[in-house]
């Protein structure tokens, strides 16, 4: 700005001195030649008089620069002071034509006997003759040059005038450099004043603008740092622009302002590309012992692809759903196999007619116990799909677990007596508020393993103890134990120690799935305890109010 200032006012400046310097020229040119014309004119007066009085012989007495030529009415001349006669006729001149029809002429041209610009003037005489006196243009040039110091006023005027330009330039620039952006103040510049308005209220614009983005940004940030899931923002060529604390953390490596690439794999680099090249994408991959699936999604502004946003979901848990979906429809297929094929061999064996009467009834009882066995077996896998249901509703009402716990031994005495097992009952009545029938499928299921899995003439002691705010029934027998690889999975669907399923004790290895499933309907925490050869210890804790 202050550049462009100073040129203009340096323009002007030159403009105005070329201007008045060519105006002044000319003037004083006219005026010269004006004057000159008037010299020559008042010589011309004096000679005349001369002539008149003294003749021709005046003329030869004359001493003066000046050229006199004498010319008769027919063009003839008849004297020149400077050049020897004949000369041409003058008749054809400017000035002596305008001599004779005006009685004075004037003209300046290049004279032909000498060269060079003459000023001529002609004046008509009484007796009919004209005179005609003429000076070198020269004579002017010379008076033009007496004023060649205008010259060197002129150069030091334009020097003056960019100093000056240059010394406005800055001082027109100053209020503005010296502004206050924070607090504008037009002073005595009045002509600041719409400057200084429009500056204010852009200030609050963008100072508004700013405010808004801020606040965006706090709740863009709020809600990406809480997310559990990975946000990573890039741009076309892979950098990350933006990342939350889950994806960072995830991503060994991976920094805000660097490229996202070199921290990947090859198919999670594949997934990217891929929405660079305007394709959602997804791709899974194994992290921290958790399974994430990454997804990437292009961004698009203005028609064009500028980066990928990346969501990185854990999908663990339904990756470990599917996985006991799988397992638990093997599972029941396999369950319910065995018996089937029971029940389907010793049917065909009693329809061939081959089986003697006495076997009959043998087959028909291991025909019952296979079919109570897929009874017990489905009505398991129904218990515990009631319980993995939510939009199931249970009446809770107010049970003793003490009352529950005597009426279970007392069911099991038959069982306990079979077994060679002796069951006993200690601790307090304690009221909780349950599930009856859920409670006691929970209690008969810890107390069958019990029985099951001791050894002959062992004991299975069931206790019912109030702790503060909370209900404790432990069962404890004095069995074969659990072996210590396996007791962190003895509550999933199906597991069992003895992987073989013709496993003689029998069961359907869903007992302590139920258990665990019936514990979280009543938020209880159930622990496990077991000694190999020993004994195994499990205690359900129950809270009084759910």
């Amino acid at each position: 700005m202050r550049r462009k200032i100073f040129l203009y006012l340096f323009l002007i400046g030159l403009l105005v001195l070329t201007v008045t310097n060519s105006i002044f020229f000319v003037y004083q040119y006219q005026q010269t030649r004006e004057e000159t014309y008037e010299v020559l004119q008042q010589e011309a007066v004096y000679v005349e008089r001369a002539l008149m009085i003294e003749g021709a012989d005046y003329l030869e007495k004359l001493e003066n620069i000046n050229r006199v030529t004498w010319i008769n009415s027919n063009g003839e001349v008849i004297y020149d002071n400077l050049y020897q006669l004949p000369i041409a006729n003058q008749l054809d001149y400017e000035e002596v034509n305008k001599a004779i029809t005006s009685g004075e002429g004037r003209s300046i041209r290049r004279s032909q006997t000498g060269g060079v610009t003459t000023m001529y003037y002609a004046k008509l005489c009484p007796d009919g003759t004209i005179l005609r006196l003429s000076r070198p243009m020269s004579a002017v040039q010379s008076a033009l040059n007496a004023i060649s110091p205008a010259f060197f006023v002129f150069f030091g005027m334009l020097l003056i005038s960019s100093l000056l330009s240059l010394i406005f330039a800055r001082q027109i620039v100053k209020p503005i450099n010296d502004l206050d952006l924070d607090e504008p103040d037009a002073g005595s510049y009045s002509e600041l004043e719409p400057l200084i308005t429009r500056m204010t209220e852009q200030k609050k614009t963008i100072t508004t603008q700013i405010d808004e983005l801020y606040t965006k940004q706090k709740e863009f940030s709020a809600l990406t740092d809480n997310m559990v899931e990975g946000f990573i923002l890039t741009d076309i060529n892979g950098i990350v622009i933006s990342a939350n604390y889950s994806a960072l953390s995830l991503i060994t490596g991976m920094e805000i302002g660097k490229n996202l690439f070199p921290n990947l794999s090859e198919p999670l680099v594949d997934c990217i590309k891929e929405a660079l090249n305007n394709k959602r994408t997804e791709a899974m991959v194994d992290l921290d012992d958790h399974n994430w699936a990454m997804i990437a999604n292009p961004v698009i502004a203005h028609n064009e692809i500028t980066g990928v946003v990346i969501i990185m979901v854990d999908v663990t848990e339904r990756e470990q759903r599917e996985r006991l979906r799988r397992e638990f429809t093997a599972n029941v297929s396999h369950e319910l196999k065995t018996p089937l094929t029971s029940i389907s061999g010793f049917a065909e064996l009693m329809a061939s007619g081959i089986v003697e009467d006495d076997k009959i009834r043998e087959f028909s009882q291991d025909i019952y116990s296979e079919s109570q066995r897929m009874i017990a077996l489905v009505n398991n896998i129904i218990t515990l799909s009631e319980l993995d249901e939510d939009n199931v509703t249970y009446a809770y009402t107010d049970v003793d677990l003490y009352d529950l716990c005597y009426d279970i031994i007392d069911s099991l005495e038959p069982q306990c007596a079979q077994n060679d097992i002796t069951i006993h009952l200690t601790g307090e009545h304690c009221t909780i508020k349950g599930v009856l029938l859920i409670l006691d499928e929970m209690i008969v299921n810890l107390c069958e393993n019990a029985i099951k899995y001791n050894v002959p003439h062992g004991e299975v002691l069931l206790s019912v103890m109030e702790n503060n705010d909370t209900v404790v029934v432990t069962v404890t027998d004095t069995g074969i134990g659990i072996p210590y690889s396996h007791q962190p999975f003895v509550f999933e669907r199906f597991y069992r120690v003895d992987k073989s399923r013709s496993n003689p004790v029998g069961g359907t290895g869903l007992g302590l799935s139920i258990v665990k499933h019936g514990a979280m309907l009543h938020k209880a925490q159930v622990s496990l305890m077991s000694v190999p050869d020993k004994g195994t210890t499990v205690t359900l804790t129950f809270p009084k109010n759910i």
